[in-house]
């Protein structure tokens, strides 16, 4: 079996693939300050739950943007699975050419979310990433990376309004009834939901404009399925692109 592991900014996804097919995944907390043993009690006890054997695992490929947690997940792979890792980054096997002024500037998720997409829906793509940051990545439709934008994430936006504005409180992230709201929680609602639902649209529109041409647009992250509605732009929600490219990639690199 094959362990994917995809660590962003706030959470580390976790996927268990047997071939092509996903068994598990599970959503936990990256945490840069905890230990290699903490995280591989962590990662023991969610194998537990599903009743499988860290035994059955043979290979690990890691996407990471946060490079100190490799400090931790390196050693974990190494102690309690006995397995070197794959790191997705420079020099890795991607099959996508990567049209970046600098190709090592772009996050690991990126080029992963890139190489799914295409793999999966083999046409022109927007790919939005609702993460800690939101990033907007283009792919050609000969399948090549050519850039994208990154804005800030509907979290990191929502807890500046709070901590920045005395006056205002913090709220759930959830959809209000309607866009002129009649309380304070319900207007920042209001405006976090529907104004970031116009930032999407936003950009989108302006990415079809530059490249004169109407790419498919396909939204994928933890926050992904809330905003999709609200947004005219949004086609298809695939929660699990990001898993689903680490297993594409590692394929290309198991040798």
């Amino acid at each position: 079996m094959l362990l994917v592991i995809d660590v962003g900014n706030t959470n580390t996804v976790l996927g268990l693939y047997d071939g092509e097919k996903l068994l598990h995944s599970w959503r936990i907390r990256t945490v840069a300050d905890h230990t290699a043993d903490e995280y591989g009690i962590l990662v023991f006890n969610l194998y537990n739950t599903v009743k499988v054997s860290s035994k059955s695992v043979n290979d690990i490929i890691i996407s990471c943007v946060v490079p100190p947690m490799l400090n931790i997940l390196e050693p974990l792979c190494r102690k309690y699975f006995n397995i070197k890792p794959i790191i997705v980054g420079p020099g890795i096997k991607t099959g996508m050419p990567i049209f970046y002024d600098n190709p090592k500037e772009v996050g690991a998720d990126r080029i992963v979310n890139a190489v799914a997409g295409y793999e999966k829906y083999k046409q022109e793509l927007i790919i939005v990433d609702f993460g800690t940051a939101t990033t907007f990545d283009y792919v050609s439709k000969k399948g090549e990376y050519m850039g994208g934008c990154i804005t800030p994430g509907i979290t990191i936006s929502s807890e500046a309004l709070f901590e920045k504005a005395s006056k205002l409180p913090r709220v759930e992230f959830s959809r209000p009834k309607n866009v002129i709201a009649k309380d304070t929680v319900s207007s920042m609602q209001a405006g976090i939901m529907f104004g970031y639902a116009g930032l999407v649209d936003g950009i989108v529109e302006r990415m079809k404009a530059e490249v004169k041409s109407n790419p498919k647009v396909v939204a994928t992250g933890g926050l992904a399925r809330i905003i999709a509605p609200e947004t005219r732009s949004i086609e298809v929600v695939d929660e699990m692109l990001t898993l689903e490219g680490l297993r594409i990639i590692y394929l290309k690199n198991k040798n």
